[in-house]
């Protein structure tokens, strides 16, 4: 167990009165404000790619939550304004760009899933489509994505059709556990990725594979175009015969966007009755009277198991789902109830610490006792997402290069050779003592406050 984990517990001894929620309306603005600025705050306290010797966006105990929080931050700034963390957020999208532009840096490459990478391709699009303006110098925002996308249509190690005629890996190295497993993230992020560049570029070869991969993801079982179930996976080692059926909210999510981009595009009818359809099963799922209608994960939540990803999905599910409100208008009064019973469920369960400590589930009325930056992310999603009423419509929709985006194309991004990216110096043994120290110093002080509440002075 990690340090920040086993202080977590510690700290949740400390808890002896009720503390009140944070305050929350979803017809006030501000209080929406101030509570996504409170959950933003939190979540920063855990980034440290800012500080010398760091890497801007990463984290070594798992690569793929800096695009999380990137995508995050992101949301935030869109829909509240407050662009306090924008500076720093974009060194860190630029800088796990890689030397290549396709979100391969030489650090984390050996060991980074397609839909790892997918997702930070997601962030970058995000940023182009949000109008973050690209960096002075280095790759666009737009040619990241570009880049991810080339990456995975043209080799092996993404789309394979050598076992069962295609499909992205999850894994891009041979030796990782799951490299023969197509699974519905790395899939739907690579359809959602195209689509998305579709409607950004207005070039119509995006909607070939966007088109390709949807199909092929709706043959080999992680779609089901009748039931509108989302599978979790499928296995290339026994021909994709096999399935993980274990919903997730994540997943559903991806495909859901990745239709409404697509409808945005072509407005071909198929894309909203796909979208609708997808829609439809998440409510039922994921949106429960069980819950008051607010999002969960009831795989891992009702148990009380969910690891670090699961504590991640849903809030990029009502990240994706505020899009689709701006995108599809006909979608947007059932996503905006949504969206505020998830936001007002969450506000209500932010009383943690004494300090409005937000934990994993958003239903019950209390904090369920857990803490970490994975529940700050979500819960700053969704308090971000309920804005969607105090903002202009058609302005904070998604732009594409024909509404206002002005993020560089580069078409054959991402196609020359990775050298990795530079590498910053290293922490420092003395570096790592100091921590050390502050740490067994804060641990020490927890522990007495402890002993003190139970023994008494």
């Amino acid at each position: 167990m990690r340090i920040d984990r086993i202080v977590a517990v510690l700290l949740q001894m400390l808890m002896a009165q009720h503390v009140s929620a944070i305050a929350f309306n979803t017809q006030d603005q501000n209080l929406i404000k101030e509570a996504a600025s409170t959950t933003a705050y939190s979540m920063m306290r855990y980034y440290h790619g800012n500080e010398t010797g760091g890497w801007p966006g990463a984290f070594t105990f798992s690569w793929w939550e800096g695009a999380a929080l990137c995508n995050a931050l992101l949301n935030y700034w869109h829909f509240t304004g407050d662009d306090t963390y924008n500076d720093e957020l974009s060194i860190a999208l630029q800088w796990q760009g890689g030397s290549n532009g396709d979100y391969l840096p030489q650090n984390f490459s050996q060991y980074a899933g397609n839909d790892d990478q997918v997702q930070w391709a997601s962030a970058a699009m995000t940023a182009a489509e949000y109008k973050l303006p690209d960096r002075p110098s280095g790759f666009s925002w737009l040619a990241l994505a570009q880049g991810v996308y080339n990456n995975q249509k043209n080799n092996p190690s993404g789309w394979d059709p050598s076992t069962c005629g295609g499909g992205i890996r999850w894994q891009k190295q041979p030796f990782q556990s799951g490299y023969t497993l197509r699974n519905a993230i790395s899939n739907g992020g690579f359809f959602q990725l195209a689509a998305r560049l579709a409607l950004y570029t207005g070039d119509a070869s995006y909607t070939d594979w966007a088109i390709k991969s949807y199909n092929w993801s709706e043959s080999h079982g992680l779609v089901n175009n009748v039931t509108w179930k989302v599978n979790d996976s499928t296995d290339g080692a026994n021909g994709c015969t096999t399935r993980d059926y274990t919903d997730w909210t994540y997943n559903y999510g991806v495909f859901i966007n990745g239709c409404a981009y697509m409808y945005e595009f072509t407005k071909d009818q198929i894309w909203l009755d796909r979208l609708n359809g997808l829609l439809n099963k998440s409510w039922e799922l994921f949106f429960t009277a069980r819950t008051n209608y607010a999002a969960s994960d009831a795989v891992c939540e009702i148990k009380d198991n969910c690891d670090r990803n699961g504590m991640l999905f849903k809030g990029l599910m009502v990240m994706w789902l505020a899009n689709v409100a701006l995108l599809v208008p006909s979608t947007y009064s059932t996503i905006l109830s949504k969206l505020q019973s998830s936001a007002s469920g969450a506000a209500s369960t932010c009383t943690g610490l004494g300090n409005n400590t937000c934990g994993v589930r958003w239903y019950g009325g209390e904090w369920d006792g857990k803490i970490g930056m994975e529940e700050d992310i979500s819960a700053t999603n969704v308090f971000s997402v309920a804005m969607l009423p105090f903002v202009n419509k058609d302005t904070a929709k998604p732009v594409s290069s024909s509404t206002g985006g002005d993020s560089k194309s580069d078409p054959n991004a991402g196609q020359g050779q990775d050298t990795g990216n530079v590498v910053l110096a290293p922490i420092t043994t003395g570096d790592k003592a100091g921590a050390g120290i502050l740490t067994v110093v804060f641990v020490g002080a927890v522990i007495g406050a402890i002993v003190f509440m139970f023994t008494g002075a």
